[in-house]
């Protein structure tokens, strides 16, 4: 995460921070009064658990989540905080009853890091029963001093609740010099804290209550906890969450004013009214009507301003923000000691981020590109797609000049792409056509691109392989001077047994662990450095596969005639059959004789070994392991690649909302179960 200021850095220690020293126990009038609270709150609070999503090297990853949440309406309305639910593709609420109920996305607001979401209810066993919800209180009234309670699931241990008392109802946070405020950056340059003014608490918040809620002891809903530790916590005041929630109730996402301009106290110009304008965004509201930085703003619509401390400044960006976009809004502002009006027109603010996807086949993720973030991370245009990940080994990699992160096309084939539905479509003519190469246009800075891309689908190449010869099956050692003097037989020369390997001709003819092969076809091994580890080997190669051979072993001190056939080298797992399950993101292969010997195996056992499981992959997600031996998928017996094949075939046909595989993991059986978001699922 870029650090932008002194918040992020504060927020990276609470988060780390150990527990607070333990309280005295309540009066009985205050444990009352925490009862009431408890019983009004602590049964609509929900322990949330995610999928996340994250795209790294070219590609989507998923991890497993945690948070916190308040069911807040009978519909089954949830606030957390967006850092809980923003980037994920699946919701799970868990009430204090142990009820789980899905949930979906409502609306996101990263600028005040809440989300709403909304618990799928028709999917309850009893859809009819009463869901009881918390109401949100007046945080304006809180006083410091006054008693708070922090609700939700710290560390993941579910329905947890603490005490402590607000410390300030106003808190800002600015540079390390105090002269900006501070935001926080959730990730990709989306900040949250601009409109806040956190309320600052002493009840024990740690990871996992992110989203929870911040409890009066009349019941009511104050805050939502945003992170804490080490004796101190904030939390997003409830006027603040009651705004954006009754945007999204009203519009299904959150609608704001915006003029293009920041502002800082007048308190160093030695005033005690107005707004110091510190910049003006180029094109802007506030540009179009002439206001320039050095201006300090004295009314909005006929409303003094009081911008004289930093606390305030988040006041004038929620006024703003409140402003009906589209309308006109008259100012009053002084420059140069003379007295000036002007008239804007809001416009409506942009989310910063554009939509991000991964385009499988080409191993690619790219993102649309929003004005704010062309303005901001200074752009050369917004009319392209930014490439925000490569996978190493795939077309866009390859290409040359190679496209790399950061770069926006503005072309692909022969169309423009100004955003990511004309690439995806241009993506989709270039296969119609059967094109196997591609131009591509994009801006690297200020440099201006084009290369090719290989967009042809890489076939499966069937591996290559040594002509399979002569074999015994066992491991063996040199019989050193050390290793003879070890087990008393000094002088004596050969191969020391130290493996037989089961099912082999090895084994069928006699040949034992600790037997000592002195000759081979009556030809005496004289072997007794390092250097003659492999004498045994080439001597065994020079017989024919199938051949009956003559062997002189010492056993307990007795020389032993062996016969034993050779047979073919088994197969290396190189030349085994794979394949790669393309939407899951892990490959199996046929079982060789080495892996049933290596893993304990038996003879017959049926399935496919786990070579690879992508991190971040919903096979991960799920649990599934290297090694694991894939016995069936849905109930199916996969003997086989054909197998595989046709049976994931079939799941993704079906698209359930779970599907299971049954492996055998080292001495045990297991199962794994895997749930895709199948609209997510290339």
């Amino acid at each position: 995460m870029r650090t932008v200021c002194f918040w992020t850095a504060i927020a990276a220690a609470l988060l780390l921070a150990g527990p607070t020293v333990a309280q005295a126990p309540a009066s009985a009038g205050l444990r009352s009064d925490i009862d009431f609270a408890k019983s009004k709150v602590y049964p609509a609070l929900v322990n949330i658990s995610v999928v996340a999503e994250q795209y790294f090297g070219g590609r989507a990853q998923r991890a497993p989540g945690a948070g916190s949440g308040a069911i807040v309406s009978a519909a089954g309305h949830v606030i957390t905080n967006f850092h809980v639910a923003g980037n994920t593709t699946r919701i799970v609420c868990t009430l204090p009853t142990g009820e789980r109920i899905d949930a979906d996305v409502v609306a996101h607001d990263p600028l005040t890091d809440l989300s709403v979401l909304k618990l799928r209810l028709d999917e309850r066993e009893n859809p009819g029963d009463p869901l009881q919800f918390a109401t949100l209180g007046n945080s304006d009234a809180l006083q410091v001093g006054d008693y708070v309670l922090a609700m939700g699931n710290p560390l993941t241990l579910s329905s947890s609740l603490t005490l402590g008392v607000v410390s300030n109802t106003k808190r800002v946070f600015t540079d390390f010099t105090g002269t900006e405020i501070g935001d926080m950056d959730l990730g990709d340059g989306e900040r949250t804290g601009v409109f806040t003014r956190w309320l600052q608490h002493d009840a024990l918040i740690l990871p996992g209550n992110s989203g929870g809620p911040l409890v009066n002891l009349r019941g009511e809903i104050v805050g939502i906890n945003e992170l804490g530790g080490s004796g101190v916590g904030f939390a997003i005041p409830s006027n603040l969450t009651a705004k954006v929630l009754n945007h999204v109730l009203t519009f299904g996402e959150v609608r704001r004013g915006w003029l293009g301009l920041s502002v800082l106290p007048v308190s160093k110009l030695g005033e005690t009214r107005g707004a110091l304008v510190s910049s003006v965004v180029k094109d802007s509201p506030a540009a179009a009507a002439g206001l320039q930085p050095g201006d300090v703003l004295m009314e909005v619509a006929g409303k003094p301003l009081n911008v004289v401390f930093f606390e305030e400044v988040p006041l004038f960006y929620q006024m703003v923000a409140e402003m009906v976009p589209g309308s006109k809004v008259d100012l009053q502002f002084h420059r140069g000691g003379s007295e000036h009006d002007c008239t804007v027109q809001v416009a409506r603010m942009e989310k910063f981020l554009g939509e991000q996807v991964q385009l499988q086949e080409l191993g690619l993720t790219i993102r649309d590109i929003t004005a704010p973030m062309a303005l901001i991370r200074q752009f050369r245009t917004a009319d392209g797609v930014l490439v925000t990940g490569i996978r190493p080994g795939h077309a866009f990699e390859e290409a040359r000049p190679r496209v790399q992160r950061g770069d926006i096309v503005v072309s692909f084939g022969d169309m423009p792409t100004p955003d990511l539905a004309t690439f995806k479509k241009a993506y989709a003519k270039l296969q119609k056509d059967e094109a196997s190469e591609a131009s591509l246009h994009f801006w690297r800075g200020e440099q201006s691109i084009i290369t090719t891309v290989d967009i042809a689908e890489d076939e499966d190449k069937p591996s290559g392989g040594e002509l399979a010869k002569a074999w015994l099956g066992a491991q063996t050692q040199v019989m050193t001077p050390g290793v003879a003097k070890a087990i008393g037989k000094e002088g004596t020369r050969g191969f020391r047994v130290t493996e037989v390997y089961p099912w082999t001709e090895a084994e069928r003819g006699g040949l034992k662990i600790g037997d000592i092969i002195v000759e081979v076809d009556d030809e005496e091994l004289d072997a007794y450095r390092q250097q003659d580890a492999q004498d045994l080997r080439i001597a065994i190669e020079d017989f024919s596969i199938g051949e009956e051979v003559g062997f002189v072993v010492v056993r307990d001190g007795k020389r032993v005639e062996l016969t034993i056939k050779t047979e073919a080298t088994p197969s290396p797992s190189l030349t085994a059959e794979k394949t790669t399950e393309k939407v899951f993101e892990f490959a199996v292969r046929e079982l060789t004789f080495m892996d049933r010997v290596k893993s304990k195996l038996g003879k017959d056992q049926k399935g496919l070994l786990v070579t690879s499981v992508t991190s971040g992959g919903w096979g991960f997600v799920a649990g599934l392991r290297v090694r694991d031996v894939l016995m069936t998928v849905e109930g199916t017996a996969i003997g086989s690649i054909e197998d595989f094949t046709k049976a994931m075939k079939e799941v993704q046909e079906r698209e359930p909302k779970v599907v299971r595989l049954f492996v055998k993991r080292g001495h045990r059986t297991h199962f794994v179960f895997i749930e895709p978001v199948w609209e997510k699922a290339e």
